[in-house]
């Protein structure tokens, strides 16, 4: 039905012409000095559901198999009081949005292996959103995952952005389940684009938001999930 993962980024127009300039060399002297690796990377996953021991240790053999330096979950479907269960070796710092019950429910989980400091953390408090100001190696960086309901996907996405619209600048990353295809591309039927998600695709250009898979892949046909109900 849905193109389900979607990572977005502001543009750096300018901060990339001036990390051009830079010589080379020393680029890769800095790095090697600072003992980090010059990218990040970043998985999104819908776990639907994470109450099961076996779901959770299935999860955390994935994160540890891929390696990545950030993970994003949705659909968690723990309350506050249930948090504390997912545990995963070198992945200390594991922030949590959840509702009183046990669905939705939002995870950004940072690798032990980066050296990043938070600052400051907004959460949904239904858990359909959370966003963690840091940074790594003094470079700051904004990480925001969210789940969209079934229901008014695309209002709910375009009402989250305007709200956070101050806190997006060029160091934001926004992952997650948008439940909502942006383009004929993320649909696997010939459905057609209905005014909400034109109204959304509308305010991530104007916004200045980039589709990173997009980018990198502007032709491919990736579908993550398929709906026989609806056929798509």
């Amino acid at each position: 039905m849905l193109l389900e993962k979607i990572t977005f980024t502001k543009r750096k127009t300018e901060r990339k012409e001036r990390r051009k300039r830079r010589p080379q060399n020393n680029q890769k002297t800095n790095n090697k000095m600072a003992g980090v690796s010059p990218y990040l990377s970043i998985i999104t996953l819908n776990v639907n559901g994470l109450n099961s021991p076996i779901k959770r240790h299935r999860v955390a053999e994935w994160i540890l198999k891929n390696d990545p330096t950030i993970c994003c979950l949705q659909e968690t479907h723990f309350t506050y009081k249930d948090t504390h269960r997912l545990k995963i070796k070198g992945w200390k710092k594991i922030f949590h949005a959840n509702g009183n019950q046990k669905r939705a429910g939002v995870a950004i989980l940072i690798s032990d292996k980066i050296d990043f400091k938070t600052k400051t953390i907004r959460r949904d408090k239904e858990g359909h959103y959370i966003m963690i100001k840091g940074s790594i190696q003094q470079e700051d960086i904004t990480i925001l995952n969210i789940y969209a309901p079934n229901t008014g996907a695309p209002r709910y996405i375009k009402q989250i952005l305007l709200e956070l619209k101050r806190e997006i600048d060029p160091n934001t990353i926004i992952a997650g389940d948008f439940n909502t295809p942006l383009s004929a591309l993320d649909r696997s039927s010939r459905q057609k684009i209905n005014k909400e998600t034109s109204d959304l695709i509308c305010t991530i250009d104007q916004m200045d938001l980039i589709d990173i898979y997009r980018t990198f892949h502007p032709m491919a046909a990736e579908h993550t999930f398929f709906s026989l109900a609806h056929g798509s």
